[in-house]
């Protein structure tokens, strides 16, 4: 691998506002690629950790190690807020790249990852800040992803449908 060029420290701030541009922009690779060069010059930053998790659930369904990278990510994570809500995130984004990847037919496991999503909503909603229902709208947000399909059960159902059916 070829030499890295690091970032200067006083190029941090414009770095973590071109990650964010790029994540919007639907690039997670370059918006990774930056936030990787932003912690290694400030290893701390958390607007750059959030982007990287943030950057990586994009990238769910495109590449293998993307979640085991998340998952990583969110271990960095000081405050148990952050660590429940961003686990709930990277839940619900598994769930929904799933879904996405094997279709209405092939949905095993959807239904757990959003109640697992659910779960860590739950808990960063008695950690949050005051002012902050941020975990409040993603539960929402799951309560009606799993109203709109309905089709979806918990794994343990799916196996007892298939082994009935043998």
């Amino acid at each position: 691998m070829r030499e890295l060029k690091p970032l200067s420290r006083d190029a941090v701030d414009a770095a973590v506002a071109k990650a964010e541009r790029y994540r919007f922009l639907n690039e997670p690779g370059e918006a990774e690629s930056i936030c990787l060069d932003i912690l290694a010059v400030d290893p701390s930053s958390h607007a750059a950790l959030i982007i990287l998790l943030l950057a990586l659930t994009d990238q769910f369904g495109e590449s293998a190690d993307a979640h085991e990278r998340a998952r990583d990510t969110l271990a960095l994570l000081e405050s148990e807020y952050d660590k429940a809500y961003y686990a709930g995130i990277i839940a619900e984004r598994r769930a929904k790249a799933q879904l996405a990847r094997a279709g209405a037919g092939l949905s095993a496991g959807v239904y757990d990852w959003i109640a697992e999503a659910m779960r860590y909503f739950e808990r960063a909603e008695w950690l949050r800040p005051s002012g902050n229902d941020d975990a409040r709208l993603r539960w929402n947000a799951c309560a009606r992803f799993l109203d709109r399909h309905p089709h979806l059960r918990p794994a343990a159902e799916d196996v007892r449908e298939i082994e009935m059916l043998e």
